[in-house]
């Protein structure tokens, strides 16, 4: 009897079936048990080190050795189970720059680990896939084929190969019962929301649950996958900056596509100089800025993995799976209310989140209060060049997340509507990683180019946000 789809993702490719008559396949249990573990383990570490601390050892040695331990632990069983535990810690990986300074080394190793590989499936249950999805004669459409992963994430994994054409090939496969476990997983997490949030201050878990569970469906669609990556790959034909992949054929739970060499962005992150960094970042940033207007869909999975850097000097992308549907483009009025929040008209700001649904009709919020608490995240745009970094993102998390401030109750009175969840996630997720990169570049003039609404922004003075606040 063939092992159970469940089974072969929950042990790596091991199947119950092969550890002897007498186990018993418990895997869907054991999953929710990995994931269940997590808050005891933390509760256990975290009596280990009162009695550590007790015993004389430095608090701070201490907490440093719980952090890290949990890092571990977390990260790792997050990985090992792929699915939507792996999908979720790619998510989160995103924030790393969000991260306090103190608890950001041991958690930073363990959160990248998660951009750009997972534990593989073994060679026969690759060659069991390709054979079920692209028929008993598959080699037959390729010259060679490496059995081996050169990438595995949450959903599925990716091999090189070269077509029956003669062209290099990445040819992605989806893990068997990868739907069930995706499911399973963001549920499980979902109960555990509160464990994860505290690990990156004022991001909203639940919501971030929420969308990652939408998105399901259409990760798992690979034919759903090839049809926005054949309109990426055809709004940026022949473009100077950006390379998409040319699907080369999609059957099933099978996704062939040229293959492409680069850094990967993560790479660009631990490694590049600052030349590099600035590019890969306007590069990165140009791309989902243009991306809703030239294909009308957004790439909606802007963590690292999904990025090279290739030896030309362009960005590649990888991974269409997850994608934000804006056939309009991203509505001008978004563009609107930037100017009209550089040029201090507060009134105009306030009226236009309302209308946009920012703001609930019930909400009374001062429009001065208001500017003062959105300008801090438009400095990147009210000086001709800003490098962004760490630093400063934890800066902005620590000014809206602490209790005590004014800008907390601010931040309360504002809403996210529905239908600029995912535009919101992924703009948020872009700017963890241009912190990440450390990248410096002209972000005015990327906005007023490609932000639909936004032409008129190099026009404006430039002028901080105390100065915009204080006229």
């Amino acid at each position: 009897m063939a092992p159970r789809a469940a089974e072969i993702i929950d042990n790596g490719g091991v199947s119950e079936a092969s550890r002897g008559p007498g186990d018993i396949p418990i895997r869907a249990v054991t999953r929710g048990a990995k994931l269940a573990a997590l808050p005891l383990g933390m509760a256990g570490r975290a009596t280990l080190g009162i009695g550590k601390r007790i015993g004389g050892k430095p608090a701070e040695k201490v907490t440093a050795e719980i952090q890290q331990r949990t890092a571990e632990q977390i990260f790792k069983t997050l990985g090992e189970l792929k699915g939507g535990a792996m999908k979720f810690g790619q998510a989160l990986s995103v924030f790393e720059a969000a991260l306090p300074e103190p608890v950001i080394a041991p958690y930073r190793a363990t959160l990248v680990k998660l951009q750009e590989a997972a534990p593989p499936l073994p060679a026969r249950v690759v060659h069991d896939v390709l054979r079920t999805n692209l028929g008993p004669d598959w080699q037959d459409l390729f010259t060679e084929f490496d059995a081996k992963a050169v990438a595995a994430a949450s959903v599925g994994q990716v091999h090189r190969a070269t077509w029956s054409d003669g062209r290099d090939v990445a040819v992605k496969i989806q893990y068997p019962g990868a739907g069930e476990a995706l499911l399973g997983d963001l549920n499980q997490i979902s109960r555990l929301a509160r464990l994860f949030g505290s690990m990156v201050p004022g991001l909203d878990i639940k919501a971030l649950m929420v969308e990652l569970k939408e998105r399901v469906a259409e990760e798992l669609d690979y034919a759903l996958e090839a049809d926005s990556q054949r309109a990426f790959a055809a709004a940026f034909a022949d473009d100077p900056d950006f390379c998409v992949p040319q699907v080369v054929h999609q059957a099933g739970n099978v996704l062939v596509t040229e293959w492409i060499d680069g850094t990967p962005l993560s790479k660009v992150i631990a490694e590049g100089d600052q030349e590099t960094r600035n590019r890969a970042g306007v590069l990165y940033h140009r791309f989902h800025l243009a991306s809703p207007t030239r294909a009308g869909k957004l790439h909606a999975d802007p963590h690292p993995g999904n990025f090279r850097m290739l030896p030309d000097g362009r960005l590649g992308v990888l991974d269409f799976g997850a994608v934000n549907h804006l056939p309009e483009g991203v509505p001008p009025v978004i563009g609107v209310l930037l100017q009209q929040a550089l040029r201090g008209e507060a009134k105009a700001v306030v009226d236009g989140l309302r209308a946009e649904g920012f703001l609930k009709p019930s909400i009374d919020l001062d429009p001065d209060r208001a500017l003062a608490y959105l300008l801090p995240f438009l400095e990147p745009v009210t000086v001709p060049e800003f490098q962004f970094s760490r630093a400063w993102l934890r800066a902005q998390g620590q000014r809206i997340g602490d209790p005590r401030s004014p800008n907390y109750s601010t931040g309360l009175q504002f809403n996210l509507p529905p239908r600029y969840l995912l535009l919101h996630r992924v703009w948020l997720g872009s700017i963890g990683v241009l912190c990440q990169l450390e990248a410096a570049g002209p972000w005015r003039e990327e906005l007023a180019a490609w932000l639909p609404g936004a032409d008129g922004l190099t026009d404006i003075p430039y002028r901080t946000p105390e100065e915009i606040v204080g006229e």
